[in-house]
């Protein structure tokens, strides 16, 4: 029987997706493991389908969404344990193994990995992704000692197959998924050693696209009164400390202008959930920027 199935999801990403393969190679795999790739366009699998290598799958999905993708190939997906990242990110090369090992405890349901931005702190933008991910790190680290809910990130995370058969194309897999097994009564757990590093927006514009988008998804879940780790009272309480990374007067403003920004994405998501009554569809928009 197949171990490990390492399922990687892309969209028009052919410059990004061979270092992304790449990096999943140089981890030490289990003996009995695939490698799943599902885009919906040629050039990205023409791509992966250059690699000479027997456990790399390749499916064309439909083009309608991540979701949906995702649903399509649990189908097909034949490990024991399914580990899910993306085409635009790569990762370190003891993530696989430092994941894996945290299922020889059979209350196990999943285990979300370690994002970790590439961006320089020198810039506005680097310093924002540097600062959320870094808390969203320590806000793992502790409810990972708690035992409380861990919403699993959607860039690594791995998971025991069949907890999870379809994803509805109007909710952000990763925090759908994290709900379906924390209701099972399994335990989310948080490997800070399992890294994948992410190329986040590098223009404002791009940024508040991403974030519109999660917080979006976030109320989606919210509809079905679920736990969460990235609500509004979450995230204002965490917004506390970020003061704390401010070291000279530039990063001082940086903070501020973070805080306004964070409160401009709620009130235009708020917005478009309530008022305009828009879609997922709509608002899950390519972020290129990220590329």
């Amino acid at each position: 029987m197949i171990e490990l199935s390492i399922i990687l999801t892309a969209y028009k990403e052919p410059g990004t997706i061979k270092i992304a393969i790449e990096k999943i190679l140089e981890n030490k795999l289990p003996k009995n493991s695939e490698i799943i790739v599902t885009a919906p366009d040629k050039e990205t699998l023409d791509v992966a389908k250059s690699f000479e290598n027997k456990k790399i799958k390749i499916f064309q999905d439909a083009g309608n969404g991540k979701p949906l993708a995702l649903t399509e190939v649990f189908k097909m997906a034949k490990g024991k344990i399914l580990l899910l990242t993306d085409g635009d990110v790569y990762i370190d090369k003891n993530s696989v193994e430092n994941l894996f090992k945290h299922f020889s405890d059979k209350k196990v349901g999943a285990v979300s990995g370690h994002p970790v931005p590439v961006e320089s702190k020198k810039t506005m933008m680097g310093f924002w992704a540097y600062v959320l991910m870094d808390l969203a790190n320590k806000i793992r680290k502790i409810r990972a000692e708690k035992k409380e809910f861990i919403l699993c990130s959607g860039y690594l995370f791995a998971m025991r197959n069949n907890l999870v058969k379809e994803i509805p194309s109007s909710v952000l897999d990763d925090s759908y998924i994290s709900q379906v097994i924390w209701k099972k009564k399994l335990k989310i757990n948080y490997e800070e050693n399992a890294k994948v590093f992410v190329k986040n927006p590098t223009t404002f514009k791009d940024w508040i696209k991403q974030k519109k988008r999660n917080t979006f998804g976030e109320f989606q879940i919210k509809k079905n009164k679920s736990t969460s780790m990235r609500g509004f009272k979450e995230e204002a309480f965490g917004f506390l400390k970020i003061f704390l990374y401010a070291k000279n007067l530039k990063e001082l403003f940086w903070v501020f202008s973070l805080l306004f920004a964070r409160l401009y994405v709620w009130i235009n998501a708020t917005y478009n959930a309530k008022v305009k009554k828009s879609s997922m569809q709509k608002v899950w928009v390519r972020i290129d920027s990220t590329k």
